[in-house]
């Protein structure tokens, strides 16, 4: 047997709402209080209900070629693992529907959106994918408004009732506290990405909320740019601090900041494990080519690239892809 088809009614049911609240929620729109809107947002994730999309897919559709723009500096986006990986998934199923990626660098959602306009409005492309969401994020109206058959990737409360294919990246990062907390660390500090991205503040959110309920008195919490120049400046700055205030654990956002963290930790004369415990995110080749070899939050990006491109032409509605999972190393042990 099947189990029933979780509903918009049943997402209202469980956050005490109406559907027309519901729908507020997710097409952020105004008149609902943002306690309201939160509940709203935390009772979807639980019954893992995401909006039908309003944007059409490509199935049965002749496409030559599928947008994707990136908000990062082109040196950051050669150096970052993620990207290298998700694009690799992403043209593994483009091949199969013979169609070309056009990437693109930009410096703004904004400026993506007007380059969507172009591109659609050009007739460059056929579709798109959507990446880095923020809050009020202004590609859902660009996508709604031209009809452009796109897949966004991030959570549902981000993307305003487009197609989406995300990761549960709550709760990772609250796996993630409780195995330092369960090793022994009363002070985890954690290295983030991006302050205005949706999914930083979905991560700092669960960070917060996992030591607190842990008593982690001594939890922090860093933004950077995802560099390993931001990454090496956080960790020297953590690992700065007196002996007793000092994290014996640190998380990191992505794999490169945490092999920029273990060499500011060599600078400093701290082992790791033995002095602090470092925990990357990803699960790049960096994390198994480094000394000791990097414990990480493992998730498999090329998979979850072709999922995207997979969805993309129709082969699925919104939905969550498997939650990365913590693979342990020689990088996180107890404190001394």
């Amino acid at each position: 047997m099947t189990a029933p088809r979780v509903t918009i009614k049943d997402v209202a049911a469980r956050a005490g709402v109406s559907k027309g609240a519901v729908s507020l929620a997710f097409n952020h729109k105004p008149g609902l209080a943002e306690a309201t809107r939160d509940r709203i947002f935390a009772a979807a994730r639980e019954l893992g209900w995401a909006p039908d999309t309003t944007a059409r897919s490509l199935a049965g559709a002749r496409v030559d070629v599928v947008g994707l723009a990136v908000c990062r500096p082109a040196r950051m986006l050669g150096l970052e693992p993620f990207y290298m990986e998700f694009v690799s998934g992403v043209e593994s199923v483009l091949t199969e529907h013979s169609c070309s990626l056009l990437l693109r660098l930009v410096r703004s959602a904004e400026e993506e959106a007007g380059l969507l306009d172009s591109w659609w409005k050009g007739r460059q492309i056929g579709g798109a994918i959507l990446v880095d969401f923020r809050v009020d994020d202004p590609r859902v109206g660009a996508a709604r408004r031209l009809g452009l058959p796109v897949v966004a990737v991030g959570h549902p409360s981000l993307t305003g009732g487009l197609t989406s294919v995300w990761t549960e990246d709550g709760e990772a990062v609250a796996e993630a506290v409780r195995y330092l907390a369960a090793l022994g660390h009363r002070r985890i500090a954690r290295v983030g990405g991006a302050a205005e991205l949706g999914h930083t503040e979905i991560r700092a959110a669960a960070f917060a909320a996992a030591s607190s309920a842990l008593g982690l008195a001594g939890a922090a919490q860093v933004t950077t740019d995802y560099s390993g120049e931001a990454g090496a400046r956080a960790t020297r700055s953590l690992l700065s601090a007196a002996a007793r205030d000092r994290p014996t654990a640190i998380m990191y956002d992505n794999d490169i900041m945490a092999v920029a963290g273990l060499s500011v930790a060599a600078e400093m004369g701290l082992s790791v494990p033995g002095d602090v415990s470092l925990l990357a995110w990803d699960d790049s080749q960096l994390c198994r080519l480094t000394h000791p070899t990097l414990s990480a939050m493992s998730h498999d990006v090329q998979g979850f690239g072709a999922e995207v491109a997979r969805t993309l032409f129709g082969q699925g509605a919104s939905h969550a892809v498997a939650t990365p999972v913590l693979t342990p190393r020689g990088s996180t042990a107890p404190p001394r």
